[in-house]
C-alpha cells in the first residue's frame, strides 16, 4: 500500500513538472512571436551613424550581405557573411545590440 501511495506521488510530482516545463516554452514562443516584426530593405546609406558604428565594432571582418529596418523603425536587421556563415544580427535604432541568429 505503501508503494502505491509512493508512486502516485511520483505521477503526480511528474505532471506537476511537466506543466510546468510547458508552460515556460509556451511563454517563450509567445515572446519569440511578439518579438518577430516586418523588415524592408534598406541601402547601407539609410542605416543610422550609431546603428552602423556599433555594428562595425561589433563584427569587424564580416561584410554586409543585406541591411533591414522594421517597419516601425525600433530596430534594424543586418545579415551578415564571414568565412562562408551568414548571421542575422538585430540593433535597437540606438545602436544596442539585441541578438544574433544563424541566418
Amino acid at each position: 500500500m505503501k508503494n502505491l501511495f509512493l508512486s502516485a506521488a511520483l505521477v503526480l510530482a511528474f505532471a506537476a513538472n511537466a506543466v510546468t516545463v510547458n508552460q515556460i516554452r509556451t511563454s517563450a514562443n509567445t515572446t519569440v512571436n511578439y518579438q518577430e516584426k516586418e523588415y524592408k530593405v534598406i541601402e547601407q546609406g539609410d542605416i543610422a551613424p550609431a546603428v552602423l558604428k556599433s555594428a562595425v565594432d561589433k563584427y569587424a571582418g564580416y561584410a554586409l550581405v543585406n541591411a533591414y529596418v522594421a517597419q516601425d523603425g525600433t530596430d534594424y536587421k543586418f545579415v551578415l557573411t564571414k568565412d562562408g556563415k551568414d548571421i542575422a544580427a538585430y540593433f535597437k535604432n540606438s545602436g544596442e545590440f539585441i541578438k544574433e541568429e544563424t541566418a
